[in-house]
């Protein structure tokens, strides 16, 4: 498609294994699916929003919904970057970016789910590193900050393998309990100090205003 008038459609991140990509509609319905088969035990819930309780196609149609909502709210001054991440040519789940006057702050935010059958293999590890590389050398970020719940090991595991360091913990109510969320940070020294995964990052240019990342 031709990304002149959403210049995000053209953004491209690649890992060894990895490519992460904002998806246009066929591909957002490969994502959906892989969303409805699955990203987690039905007994647990690692989400501080529960949006997996409910029906594999009303789960489809969320995360479809959720997706083109980040496109159409988008303002430079409030943004999420919603890519599918694909390994060998097909979707296996999803990793956000996502900030908020991100032109005064330099902050941003990770979130990202992968489907059952894809977890276990590392490739979590190689999503996030992608999107700490689009932020802090594709969009100049001072820092990232990233949350699990606490007994969210491979999520954990995941922050703690990048860089990241304990930022506090937060209570919230999750299908009428109380869990306890990890806070966690991830500042530039660290990220330049524990960075291994070589990321290749194209078509960002003309999407840097929309960011709020312009020089």
């Amino acid at each position: 498609m031709d990304p002149h008038f959403w210049p995000p459609y053209g953004l491209r991140l690649r890992t060894p294994r990895l490519e992460l990509r904002l998806p246009d509609i066929p591909l957002l319905d490969e994502l959906c699916a892989v969303a409805a088969g699955g990203v987690h035990d039905p007994a647990e819930m690692p989400f501080s929003v529960p949006w997996t309780d409910a029906t594999p196609d009303e789960v489809g149609r969320g995360a479809f919904q959720h997706v083109l909502r980040t496109i159409a709210e988008w303002r430079p001054e409030k943004w999420t970057m919603s890519f599918a991440v694909l390994h060998d040519g097909a979707v296996v789940g999803r990793q956000d970016l996502s900030a908020t006057d991100f032109a005064v702050t330099r902050e941003a935010g990770t979130g990202s789910w992968l489907g059952l059958a894809h977890q276990g293999k590392g490739l979590g590890t190689q999503m996030r590193a992608a999107v700490a590389h689009l932020g802090f050398e594709g969009l100049g970020a001072r820092s990232l900050i990233s949350s699990a719940m606490v007994g969210n090991d491979r999520s954990l595991g995941v922050s703690r393998r990048l860089g990241y360091r304990p930022d506090g913990l937060s209570v919230l109510a999750v299908r009428g309990q109380a869990r306890t969320l990890q806070r966690l940070r991830l500042d530039r020294a660290s990220w330049e100090e524990h960075h291994a995964t070589p990321v290749e990052m194209s078509g960002l240019e003309p999407c840097r205003a929309l960011f709020g990342a312009t020089p």
